[in-house]
């Protein structure tokens, strides 16, 4: 079925006048309309409404303490405040009036707590046998990953091993990392975020 077209005029050839809703006219809708504003206006009156009130808030964590503090994500040196409890640290801020990072973080900064807080992180190694994953000791993983390292060194060269770096240590992790490379005797390091 064509849908009819209605041409905005003032009259129509017969005299009468046309509206796009035919069924409501005009005035008709001015007086719904105010009706409706007059209503909203009523209902978020006094009642369901009420002043706001300043409180400070209850924080979980009442005998925690804010250390000032830097991330070590990058030699950036943006600012954190850490909230420490306990030793532990439970959450973080950023720090609005550092002169390196003005109060912003890159996401790695701000997902710093992320590396010792999330119950993501793997915190013991882990090896795949048939298929599934089992927690295995660390002296078992240094054993087997040194052997495995070595026999490739013998076999095929230092040059044959790759070392990767990640976007989630710190300056000092990536700076191992490169010392460790540069003693297996080769310059194969790079970073994830090159390849």
């Amino acid at each position: 079925m064509a849908a009819r077209k209605i041409v905005p005029q003032t009259t129509s050839p017969s005299g009468t006048k046309i509206t796009l809703n035919p069924k409501m006219a005009r005035r008709s809708f001015l007086k719904i309309a105010a009706a409706t504003t007059a209503l909203t206006g009523l209902a978020l009156s006094g009642r369901l409404t009420k002043r706001a009130e300043a409180k400070t808030p209850k924080s979980p964590y009442s005998q925690s303490k804010i250390v000032r503090t830097i991330c070590t994500y990058c030699s950036v040196g943006c600012g954190i405040y850490a909230e420490v409890e306990n030793g532990v640290w439970v959450r973080q801020e950023i720090a609005q009036d550092h002169p390196v990072s003005r109060g912003g973080h890159c996401c790695k900064g701000a997902g710093a707590i992320d590396m010792v807080r999330s119950e993501k992180r793997l915190r013991s190694p882990m090896k795949r046998e048939n298929g599934r994953w089992k927690r295995i000791s660390w002296e078992q993983a240094l054993d087997e990953i040194c052997s495995k390292l070595l026999e490739i060194r013998e076999k095929y060269g230092p040059d044959a091993v790759h070392w990767n770096g990640s976007a989630k240590v710190s300056t000092e992790m990536a700076y191992l990392q490169r010392k460790l490379a540069a003693f297996w005797g080769t310059n194969n390091i790079d970073h994830q975020a090159r390849i």
